[in-house]
C-alpha cells in the first residue's frame, strides 16, 4: 500500500546470498580457485567472503565431501534450492520452534560416533555404528522435491542410499510389516524435549514396508554434495520425497521393526488432524493449512500443489 516490502519469514539479505553453484560443487569451486594459485591463507579469505560467518558456523561439515555417484534417474529440471535457505529455515522441534534458531542450536548435537540400534521383528536385533553403515552402502545423489505441510518447498540434492538396500542388509522377519523410527531423546542438549514436555519424544515416525521398499525411500547422510548438518539431520535421516517433510525424521536413533502400524508423533500429538499416511494430496486440507498451494523457498510466487508431490507415477499404485 505505501511501498513497503514484507518479506516471507525465510527471506536472507543479498549481503548473506551465497551463489548456490559453490554449494552445489563445492569442491569444484574449490580445485578451480586453486588451479589459480591462491594461497591457503587467501582461500580461507575468499571462502569467509562467499559464505556468511552465521552459516558457515553452523555448517562445519562442509569441510567433509561425500564421495558419490549421481543417480541421473532421481534429477529434476528445476534449479536447486540455495543451502543458505535449506540451512537457515529448519523444523526440527527437538531444538524449538522458531525456524531461524534451529541451525545454532543444534550445533550441541554430538553427531561423532552416533549408533544406530535395530530392534524388533529383525533376524539379528543390534546395534550399528551409523559409518559401518555408510560405507556398506553404495553412496549416491538424488535431487528430490521436498513438501512441507505449512505450505513451503525446496529442491535439494540429497547424498545417500535406498531405504531398500538398508532393509536387505537388516534382514528383518517376513512377519514385519511396517518400520518405525525414532529419534533421540536427550533435554541437555535438544531445549524443546525439555520446554515442550508434553509432547510424545522421541519422535517416530514409520512407513508401511510396501512403502519404505519402494525405491523413492532414500536415506540421507549428506546434502549438497557434503555431510548432513546437524539443524538438517545429521548423522542420518529419512527422505520420502511424496510425503510431508515430517515424515522424513531426522537424526535416527532407532530402527525397529514391527507387525502393528505405529503411531506417530503427530498421531499422537493431534490424531484429528494427522495421520499415518502423510501423502502429499492437496485436495486432502490440514486445520492451519491450505494444501492446493505451496511457495518454493527462495520464490514469492505461489504454485499449485501435485499430487503426491510431483510423484504420482511411480507410488500411486501403492494406495490404490
Amino acid at each position: 500500500m505505501f511501498g513497503i516490502k514484507i518479506s516471507p519469514d525465510w527471506d536472507i539479505s543479498e549481503n548473506d546470498a551465497t551463489p548456490e553453484e559453490i554449494y552445489l560443487n563445492r569442491r569444484k569451486f574449490l580445485e578451480s580457485v586453486g588451479k589459480l594459485g591462491v594461497n591457503i591463507l587467501a582461500l580461507s579469505t575468499l571462502s569467509n567472503l562467499l559464505i556468511p560467518k552465521r552459516v558457515f558456523a553452523a555448517n562445519s561439515s562442509f569441510s567433509e565431501p561425500i564421495s558419490q555417484n549421481k543417480n541421473n534417474l532421481f534429477d529434476l529440471q528445476d534449479k536447486v534450492t540455495s543451502e543458505v535457505l535449506t540451512s537457515r529455515y529448519n523444523n526440527f522441534y527437538e531444538f524449538g520452534t522458531n525456524k531461524s534458531d534451529i541451525s545454532f542450536l543444534a550445533k550441541k548435537l554430538p553427531v561423532e560416533n552416533w549408533k544406530v540400534k535395530i530392534e524388533g521383528l529383525v533376524h539379528q536385533p543390534r546395534i550399528l555404528d551409523v559409518d559401518k553403515i555408510i560405507q556398506a552402502m553404495p553412496l549416491e545423489q538424488r535431487v528430490y522435491r521436498l513438501r512441507c505441510v505449512e505450505t513451503w518447498s525446496a529442491i535439494i540434492p540429497w547424498s545417500g542410499f535406498s531405504l531398500r538396500e538398508l532393509i536387505k542388509m537388516l534382514n528383518p522377519l517376513s512377519t514385519a510389516r511396517y518400520i518405525k523410527f525414532k529419534t533421540f531423546v536427550d533435554p541437555n542438549i535438544a531445549p524443546g524435549q525439555k520446554n515442550r514436555f508434553w509432547e510424545p519424544w522421541p519422535y517416530v515416525e514409520g512407513l508401511s514396508m510396501s512403502e519404505a521398499m519402494h525405491n523413492l525411500a532414500f536415506v540421507a547422510v549428506g546434502m549438497y554434495g557434503h555431510q548432513l548438518n546437524p539443524q538438517n539431520g545429521a548423522p542420518i535421516r529419512l527422505v520420502v520425497p511424496w510425503k510431508y517433510g515430517f515424515k522424513s525424521i531426522k537424526s535416527i536413533d532407532v530402527i525397529e521393526f514391527v507387525k502393528d502400524r505405529p503411531n506417530t508423533f503427530w498421531q499422537t500429538v493431534s490424531p484429528l488432524e494427522y495421520d499415518f499416511w502423510a501423502n502429499v494430496e492437496p485436495d486432502v486440507p490440514y486445520a492451519k493449512w491450505d494444501q492446493r498451494f505451496e511457495v518454493l523457498l527462495g520464490k514469492t510466487k505461489k504454485e499449485k500443489t501435485m499430487l503426491y508431490n510431483g510423484y504420482a507415477a511411480q507410488v500411486a499404485k501403492l494406495y490404490s
